[in-house]
């Protein structure tokens, strides 16, 4: 079992010695050509932890300090916030919003950078969705990002705006959705954004639960201060990946910046297995390089013991098979 006591102590040396990319008082990511800049001028790239959802944390009781402290110690600069719409009307918007800032606060303390994330599945257009946990409408995903980003306008560690977790309109019974129409909905969840924080870098996926990005190629987002979003699990294609990946999603990084704000992999014999993340540590291998590649940044799903694929196995923050490769190459990157 991992002392606790010295993972807090080291996480306070990896703070003392983090790198100028930190979130720094007054300072601000913005989007510049297919790059993101930190606030020292400099391109950043985000490598992370999906946590999984701040409400289902607070539930668990491990919404709290010691969860951030892992994260920095695991190598991370930033942590994506996953925030369910049923998670959040059941503790309430106030209860969720509030144990939001504290999290934000302890990010801040990390070094690390916060992605509030809108998480839900299916065809908000229709107000059609895979399961009730992401139930949401249009109403209420534009009251939710009225409220985040007048709330953390001048939070600077809240540096990216994810606006819809995984469009899709190939699962059942979710209607349908043109690229046009979806594009469009998500410029007015921009503009929306933008009158409260002008400033608000936002995330814009695609379809196929936010794999393709294909259509950008013609019909990119209208506009300025946006990145995109894919989430290139292993079983989305079959190997060899990496020329897949770049008709899919890597070649838009060659203009926009982009990031996989969702990567991960599962051995098929290990607890949270499903179809797309069934793979191996090659998927790991080959995933890194080729989103290092491209300056693609990216977070790993997901930093619970509960939801998969998973990256530790329990709340000592053993690694499963993922959490150690990825936790390695983390790490590796900060020295």
């Amino acid at each position: 079992m991992r002392n606790p006591v010295s993972a807090f102590i080291l996480s306070l040396l990896l703070i003392a010695t983090a790198s100028c990319s930190a979130p720094e008082k007054g300072g601000r990511v913005r989007v510049e050509g297919n790059k993101f800049i930190g606030p020292d001028g400099n391109e950043l790239i985000f490598r992370g932890l999906c946590f999984s959802d701040p409400v289902k944390l607070l539930r668990d009781g491990r919404w709290n300090e010691p969860y951030f402290a892992e994260a920095a110690d695991w190598g991370a600069n930033v942590v994506r916030f996953a925030v369910h719409p049923a998670n959040l009307n059941s503790l309430g918007w106030d209860e969720t919003f509030e144990a939001i800032d504290r999290g934000v606060e302890w990010a801040k303390k990390y070094g690390l950078y916060v992605i509030l994330d809108w998480h839900a599945i299916g065809n908000l257009k229709d107000e059609l969705f895979t399961s009730p946990m992401y139930d949401t409408t249009r109403e209420e995903t534009f009251r939710f990002w009225r409220t985040a980003a007048s709330r953390y306008r001048d939070e600077p560690a809240v540096a990216l705006y994810e606006l819809f977790n995984e469009p899709t309109v190939t699962a059942e019974n979710v209607g349908s959705c043109t690229w046009r129409e979806w594009k469009q909905l998500q410029e007015q969840i921009i503009d929306t954004v933008r009158t409260y924080n002008p400033d608000a870098v936002c995330l814009c996926a695609g379809f196929n639960w936010a794999y393709d990005l294909t259509p950008v190629a013609t019909d990119p987002i209208d506009r300025p201060n946006i990145a995109y979003v894919s989430h290139p699990y292993p079983m989305k294609r079959s190997e060899p990946w990496e020329e897949q990946w770049e008709q899919d999603f890597g070649f838009v990084a060659d203009t926009y910046p982009v990031i996989c704000t969702e990567i991960g992999f599962c051995l098929e014999d290990e607890p949270g297995a499903h179809i797309p993340v069934i793979s191996t540590e090659a998927y790991g291998t080959h995933i890194t390089e080729y989103l290092e590649k491209k300056g693609i940044s990216f977070t790993v799903w997901c930093f619970d013991p509960h939801w998969g694929p998973m990256l530790i196995k329990d709340w000592d923050f053993t690694p499963t098979t993922q959490g150690r490769f990825f936790k390695e190459y983390l790490q590796g990157k900060q020295q």
